[in-house]
């Protein structure tokens, strides 16, 4: 049944109310969660009172808070709807989203951003911005030979990059996918790490290898990397290559010496895309040696078709906790 199914709100002045009414009691009793956490969780983050009488939610609050949770409801019932589930990334992306409008202004000729919602198909999960940050990059990705993201830890940038990559693979659109990663350590003296060479950098690829885990099977991923089709390698390994018909992702790029980060941008080749990813906050590189990443940045900011995205503490989708130790250290004035 379709969302237009559901009554318009009905708003009382005097109790600030809005009443939904939701036509499938089975859905609406998934909408509002076990033990009604999901109501809980929207009652909490926009100060509001959720009350179930039947088939309806009466929504109580002020009036900018109550007309937002009525959207996130209607929205989140269209994706049971749909035969989707709700889950908390899905509550959360819908209470951080601005409503969706479409903008006539970008001149995108790509029909997934032509609506509302963002979806990226891979072969394990449907992933979805969940910041309007997000989706901005997400469409850069798609738009752009080069694009940059650039924010703190926990914002999506590489794991972005990654299901964009993966979509645009199985869609025929490159041939293969290359991840890179400076191998630098982060403050800490590892020694000499046993074993092979692949033994010795995959410690710091791992980041790399969830990610593709969370949109490959195993087996495709296991065939794909031995065929040389998706390569995960440190920054160094890209000298002298050129990369063609890839979708070629540079993760932690503040690590990146000057030369390295020219190395790499050099290998860009017919029908190839690049992300760069970066955090500007965590560089490690030995004191007194510049960040490649604030070099590019600098240099490259006024040639057309090359995007920067910024990412900040309000983007971070990882634990609430990281959101605020990020906010905490930025407005520390204090020695680093």
């Amino acid at each position: 049944m379709a969302i237009g199914a559901l009554n318009p709100p009905q708003t009382s002045n005097a109790a600030h109310e809005a009443l939904i009414e939701f036509p499938d009691n089975r859905l609406l009793i998934d909408l509002c969660g076990e033990y009604d956490r999901n109501l809980a969780e929207i009652e909490k983050k926009l100060s509001v009172q959720i009350l179930r009488r039947g088939n309806q939610l009466a929504v109580l609050g002020e009036d900018e808070m109550r007309r937002q949770a009525v959207d996130v409801l209607q929205s989140l019932y269209s994706r049971l709807e749909a035969g989707r589930q709700v889950e908390p990334g899905d509550i959360d992306r819908e209470l951080r989203m601005s409503p969706a409008e479409p903008d006539a202004s970008t001149g995108t000729q790509l029909e997934m951003f032509r609506g509302g919602k963002v979806e990226i198909k891979t072969r394990k999960k449907m992933i979805e911005p969940r910041t309007d940050a997000q989706k901005a990059y997400v469409q850069s990705l798609f738009e752009n030979e080069l694009a940059f993201g650039i924010g703190p830890a926990g914002t999506g940038k590489t794991y972005l990059a990654v299901a964009v990559g993966v979509n645009m693979f199985i869609n025929g659109l490159v041939d293969k996918i290359i991840l890179s990663r400076p191998a630098v350590e982060a403050g800490e003296k590892l020694g000499f790490l046993p074993g092979a060479m692949e033994d010795k950098v995959d410690p710091y690829m791992q980041p790399l290898y969830d990610a593709l885990n969370d949109f490959l099977p195993s087996k495709q991923l296991a065939k794909l990397r031995e065929e040389k089709t998706v390569e995960i390698a440190p920054l160094a390994f890209m000298r002298g290559r050129t990369l063609s018909n890839a979708f070629v992702v540079l993760d932690e790029a503040q690590n990146a010496t000057t030369m390295q980060m020219k190395m790499f941008l050099t290998r860009l080749g017919e029908g190839s895309r690049m992300v760069i990813t970066g955090d500007r906050t965590q560089i490690d590189l030995p004191r007194g040696t510049a960040s490649g990443l604030a070099d590019a940045e600098r240099l490259l900011k006024s040639i057309p078709n090359i995007s920067f995205n910024y990412f900040t503490s309000k983007d971070v989708v990882r634990h609430p906790l990281v959101a605020a130790i990020i906010e905490a250290y930025e407005s520390d004035a204090g020695p680093v």
